[in-house]
């Protein structure tokens, strides 16, 4: 079984591409953040024609997130119950995979701007909020993933500048502390379960030759719980997609688990 994260950038524009690339890659699930389009505006039926079925939690011009798979979806929760909000960040269902029922929490996190701004502390605000979430989604659903784009740099490996951009946003003591916070709870960063290329990023600024000088960030994850952990087997970030004529400045990362 395969799943998958993926920023988009904005779905109306990129749909081709989504397509594009489940046919390629057909994983079971897939979630995707920076819709930037309203839930009557989702594209099912294209979605639907490729074999998934979708649940989304979208807005107008900024924010969304879906889940797509090939598996049933049940139990959909939109946001965070108890921080409410605005802006269209979280969506979380359970998705009956052949493996098993799987808890899958799809979130766009918070940019956050600059370290002592409004924005910032919305940010850290936030974080907080959804590591309570997740803390009692897992012990309800310990086959638990967290996906999304974070909007953090885990540690220094995790982006082309460590020196240069330490303590600016995405690398900030405070929002790796909350990173940190999360594995805590007893889940793991499934990218780094397994060997991996030194400068493996998932995004890359449109600017100044960012993808083609790796200048880039690893800031999108999927983190999955103790109980999923013995089953993961390789986890990988597919730059193809970032090749593509207007592309999002996201690429996917593909998490592989067995029985």
């Amino acid at each position: 079984m395969k799943l998958a994260t993926w920023n988009v950038n904005s779905l109306t524009v990129r749909l081709p591409q989504v397509l594009d690339w489940l046919a390629a890659n057909p994983v079971d699930a897939l979630g995707l953040q920076e819709l930037k389009l309203t839930d009557d505006k989702f594209p099912h039926l294209e979605l639907e024609a490729a074999g998934y079925q979708c649940v989304s939690h979208g807005q107008k011009t900024y924010n969304g997130v879906a889940i797509l798979s090939r598996h049933p979806i049940g139990d959909v929760v939109r946001n965070l119950p108890d921080f409410p909000d605005e802006q269209a960040r979280v969506i979380t269902a359970t998705l009956e995979t052949p493996l098993g029922p799987l808890r899958l929490i799809n979130a766009y996190f918070v940019n956050g701007q600059a370290p002592g701004t409004d924005k910032f502390a919305y940010k850290l605000r936030w974080l907080a909020a959804l590591t309570a979430w997740v803390r009692s989604q897992l012990a309800a659903h310990p086959r638990l993933v967290l996906m999304g784009d974070f909007n953090v740099t885990p540690d220094d490996r995790d982006t082309f500048d460590p020196v240069g951009l330490a303590g600016t946003i995405h690398h900030t003591p405070e929002e790796r502390a909350h990173f940190q916070e999360l594995l805590g709870l007893g889940l793991h960063d499934s990218f780094r379960l397994f060997e991996q290329p030194e400068k493996s990023f998932s995004w890359w600024d449109y600017r100044m030759l960012g993808f083609q000088k790796n200048r880039g960030m690893r800031i999108d994850h999927i983190l999955i719980g103790d109980a999923l952990k013995p089953q993961a087997r390789a986890c990988h970030i597919d730059r193809t997609p970032r090749k593509n004529k207007q592309p999002s400045d996201h690429t996917p990362v593909v998490l592989h688990l067995e029985k």
